[in-house]
């Protein structure tokens, strides 16, 4: 139903939702028949967020050795994000021992070489990609050499950083981009390596990757407040503490209603932090050149900027307050000049007086009716002459 709402709201996004969801469904006849890429497939579905469509629109499978990089394959993305998507279970896990945890974290990338090694961990759908990860092993071991070198290192980077971080409570600002650096960055680096590797796309500054991470994973930290801070047996946040400490005492409360408009506040801090990467993902998406790499990584950055767009919810309350600054509007028009003017085209009363200036918007607004003395040659149609 609300995808439906969605639609509705938006109906010239509907076309382009089905012309990419053809495009995964024709991929999908294309996945090999071997029940480890089948098993790859079907847990991607089940397991992922953002991702699973945008990923099956890439390019068909190039596990041919006698091929050359031509595209990114699928079936990389498909591997690495199976990867991290295990190694992130196993973090979220609050109910492993952490002197069993770290070990694991800080070791995975050994594992996935391993045909025969699983961990029980996770719940419902985790727990089968866990319980079954020989089968990613499977696949992953049939993928070029280049493309798990580059798996490898980005999953031994992110255990280290989990690992580091099970022990070690978010404080600072600083705290937090280095967490979700970890987790989401390194995700940046690697797809933009794989990019590369695949001879389609220019290696991107590691800065620009890294804030593609960034600004996904802080828009999820912010969005799972609820969902996380109820969390049995016990809430792991990662909501820093030198942001939230400014409006309650405990993170906790900012779930009361009571405490509606500081949490608001709070809201309002953190997702100006996020936006922080909004230039670095605009400019890193300006410069791809492969259509269904751009689609990849357009549409998931998309669905975080309108999870930013839409009323701010942290206790149940909403909140209508999405005042924008003038430099962020000013920012976004240098970036994306086609977004800005379909923001401002579809908003004129809200946003032109702040983007003029509220001395110079008004005018702006009322110039069709404001008398100017007449200048030129009027001739009118009785006056024309045959």
């Amino acid at each position: 139903m609300g995808s439906l709402k969605a639609v509705l709201k938006h109906p010239d996004d509907f076309y382009p939702l089905l012309k990419l969801k053809m495009a995964a469904k024709k991929a999908e006849k294309q996945i090999p028949s071997e029940p480890h890429w089948g098993f790859s497939y079907s847990m991607l579905h089940k397991v992922s967020r953002s991702f699973a469509l945008v990923i099956q629109q890439l390019h068909p499978e190039l596990r041919d050795a006698s091929r050359c990089f031509s595209a990114i394959s699928a079936d990389v993305v498909c591997i690495f994000y199976l990867v991290l998507r295990a190694l992130d279970t196993v973090e979220d896990d609050t109910s492993i021992d952490a002197d069993i945890k770290v070990p694991i974290l800080i070791a995975f990338h050994k594992h996935i070489y391993d045909r025969d090694w699983h961990f029980a961990c996770g719940t419902k759908e985790y727990k089968v990609l866990m319980d079954q990860f020989h089968h990613v092993a499977t696949a992953f071991l049939e993928l070029k050499k280049g493309y798990q070198e580059a798996i490898e290192d980005i999953t031994m980077r992110m255990g280290a950083g989990m690992a580091k971080f099970i022990r070690k409570e978010v404080e600072t600002v600083d705290d937090y981009d280095e967490y979700c650096h970890y987790v989401a960055g390194l995700v940046g680096l690697g797809l933009s390596k794989l990019f590369h590797a695949s001879g389609t796309e220019i290696l991107f500054p590691d800065s620009m990757s890294n804030s593609m991470g960034l600004f996904l994973q802080k828009t999820n930290i912010i969005r799972d407040y609820l969902e996380d801070i109820n969390e049995i047996p016990k809430s792991r946040m990662f909501w820093p503490r030198e942001i939230w400490s400014k409006y309650v005492n405990k993170l906790e409360d900012l779930k009361y209603e009571d405490n509606s408009e500081k949490a608001v506040q709070c809201l309002n801090d953190m997702v100006t932090n996020a936006l922080i990467h909004i230039e670095d993902c605009l400019k890193y998406m300006s410069d791809l050149r492969d259509p269904a790499i751009f689609r990849f990584c357009a549409i998931p950055q998309w669905r975080m900027i309108e999870a930013h767009r839409a009323e701010p919810k942290i206790n149940g309350n909403t909140n209508d307050d999405t005042t924008e600054s003038p430099k962020s509007r000013s920012r976004r028009e240098e970036r994306n000049e086609r977004l800005f003017y379909k923001l401002l085209n579809d908003n004129v009363e809200e946003h032109l007086p702040i983007v003029y200036t509220p001395i110079v918007g008004e005018p702006c607004q009322k110039y069709g009716s404001i008398f100017k003395r007449r200048q030129g040659l009027y001739i009118s149609c009785k006056e024309k002459q045959g």
